[in-house]
């Protein structure tokens, strides 16, 4: 399994296009494959950081998702959201791989 982790810096005052947005790409990774485990939006402190963790069987099963990113019009208008509002100022990609207790 891997799990990508997205750490994002939102514009606070378009939080309700980023909350659009995240619900869009929720839908979409389960439909694709994909485990959502949810977005993170600031409740208190920061309030310009949000971040987002989605899991895949593995590296090559992302990847086949990521292949619709620009294609499929599906994954177009959920990037359209983004684009139009400017609620996402900044992000980036980590991939992580989980430890899990053991009995």
């Amino acid at each position: 399994m891997i799990t990508c982790v997205v750490h994002y810096t939102i514009d606070p005052a378009k939080t309700e296009a980023f909350e659009r947005f995240a619900r869009t790409w929720m839908r979409l990774v389960a439909r694709h494959g994909g485990v959502h485990h949810g977005y993170f939006l600031p409740a208190e402190g920061a309030s310009d950081r949000a971040e987002a963790l989605f899991s895949f069987e593995s590296l090559a099963a992302y990847e086949q998702y990521r292949a619709r990113f620009g294609v499929d019009p599906e994954f177009v208008a959920a990037d359209r959201i983004r684009e139009e509002s400017g609620c996402v100022l900044r992000y980036e990609r980590t991939f992580m791989r989980p430890l899990l207790p053991t009995d």
